[in-house]
């Protein structure tokens, strides 16, 4: 636990700091379906293993929404049954069920709509909705190789043969020659995407999603950067920029505005591999690609400071992607260390200031 930290810096203090804090659960069940609880080995902190590695389940893309809170719910996706599918796991009684057949999901795919009652989803080349009650499929568009959904309900902007494009509208394509990858701003006026470079370098850009705008897409940032996500107002992006210093790999979280894109450093980091942010960017969770240490961190943005919360002993560190719960009182991670790639969850209610957010 972090004593003497301001709690409206994301952190709490002492225990007589969080008294106020909503009363929901603050652990996961063990031993029901594939939950095993166990205590790290570094930090004597309890975790849960949510899936058997046995077989492989990954989580979603960092910056889908797969958990809900309402639901109590994780989405995921696992190939036990040979080839990947998309799976749910309830968070009160650990029963794992699969959400429907799939041919050629692309597993980072899965995300959930605001209200937790569709799951989308890339089956090969096609943007796929299903009705979460009622088990109804749709094909929302073909040839996508990735979407983000805009504020208002069913809208999207896709990546669709190397273009950005605003599914349901027509116009200009919004950018060309770009990666794989997109991800609309929190108030759905902007949207990231990126161009690669090379096998380590990219470019990182946004458009505006202006019905009538004609301002051009900004370059923010290039160079070995990775894990871009928006900032709570949607101003500005943070992202993870490595570098060799001394024969080693470090990594520093940096920021840009879409104002005027010059970056600032936010917080060096112990070579972290991904990372990812709490709901107002206060607190930082990392998985290190340390070789000594090879564990998840939590990062406090001001002043900064670190705690590590276990091991992930992950082959792949920036596979890992540490995600906080929409609530900041769980984080999700993923790792190999006990042989495919399984699930797990860490409660963190008594050191993260719990957000007020209820899905």
């Amino acid at each position: 636990m972090l004593l003497g930290v301001s709690a409206a810096a994301g952190i709490c203090g002492a225990p007589a700091q969080k008294a106020n804090a909503p009363k929901l659960k603050s652990s996961l069940p063990a031993g029901v379906g594939e939950f095993i609880r166990y205590r790290d080995p570094v930090t004597e902190n309890s975790l849960v293993r949510l899936t058997s590695p046995a077989s492989a389940s990954l989580l979603p893309d960092a910056t889908n929404r797969f958990i809900s809170l309402k639901g109590r719910f994780l989405i995921f996706s696992s190939d036990r049954n040979g080839s990947f599918h998309p799976f749910r796991a309830d968070l009160r009684t650990g029963a794992l069920a699969q959400i429907a057949e799939t041919q050629s999901l692309r597993p980072g795919s899965l995300c959930l709509d605001g209200q937790d009652r569709f799951l989308r989803l890339i089956e090969g080349d096609r943007l796929v909705e299903m009705n979460l009650l009622g088990r109804k499929t749709r094909v929302l568009a073909d040839g996508i190789s990735a979407f983000s959904e805009v504020r208002e309900p069913s809208e999207f902007v896709v990546v669709r043969q190397k273009r950005l494009e605003y599914l349901s509208r027509s116009g200009p394509v919004l950018a060309e020659d770009i990666s794989d990858w997109c991800l609309v701003g929190p108030d759905g006026a902007a949207c990231l995407y990126r161009r690669e470079l090379s096998s380590d370098e990219s470019e990182l850009w946004w458009a505006s999603l202006a019905a009538n705008g004609t301002r051009k897409p900004v370059r923010l940032a290039s160079g070995n950067i990775s894990n871009a996500r928006w900032s709570p107002d949607g101003r500005s992006v943070l992202f993870l920029r490595s570098s060799l210093a001394n024969g080693t790999v470090v990594s520093d979280i940096r920021q840009v505005s879409l104002d005027s894109p010059s970056e600032t450093e936010i917080a060096k980091t112990s070579q972290f591999a991904s990372f990812n942010c709490n709901d107002d960017a206060s607190v930082f969770l990392g998985a290190s690609r340390s070789k000594a240490q090879p564990n998840i961190i939590l990062l406090l943005r001001s002043p900064e400071r670190e705690l590590t919360l276990c091991e992930h002993r992950a082959h792949e560190p920036r596979t890992v992607t540490p995600v906080f719960s929409p609530d900041n009182r769980r984080i999700f991670f993923q790792s190999d260390r006990d042989g495919k790639s399984a699930l797990y969850s860490m409660n963190v209610e008594a050191i993260v200031e719990p957000s007020s957010r209820t899905n």
